[in-house]
């Protein structure tokens, strides 16, 4: 059984950081390509950032570039996501995904939800200003 895990969320104050980690299980992880997405209320669940298998290539939304820092550990099997200098519009139901892609490099298909095999259920994370 697969099974994708979020921790990390929580109540940040503007300019906090915080590093939301994703733990899979019941899958080879390394054959992987990991996204993170989020949620707002009353929005479509958008693109964060996504890495490939082996951790050599990153993609990031702008609205995050040269804020979060998408990595992972394929020895412990976990994705993260540092999030510094928190905005109140970063406000959201945070996602991570697994995409069992057949490229070792990125394309666009990790910013499509729908390219992806396995989501977990989600971390909060509120910022207020």
């Amino acid at each position: 059984q697969v099974q994708l895990v979020e921790s990390g969320g929580g109540q940040a104050q503007a300019g906090d950081s915080l590093r939301l980690s994703c733990a899979a299980s019941g899958l080879t992880f390394s054959s992987y390509a990991m996204g993170w997405f989020r949620q707002a209320p009353g929005k479509e669940r958008e693109f964060v950032a996504g890495i490939s298998k082996s951790g050599g290539n990153t993609d990031y939304a702008d609205s995050v570039k040269g804020r979060f820092t998408i990595s992972r550990d394929n020895a412990k099997n976990t994705a993260y996501l540092q999030m510094n200098n928190l905005k109140p519009e970063d406000t959201a139901l945070y996602y991570c995904a697994g995409d069992r892609t057949p490229f070792s490099s990125l394309t666009h298909r990790i910013r499509i939800p729908s390219e992806y095999d396995y989501w977990g259920q989600g971390t909060q994370v509120t910022v207020s200003s």
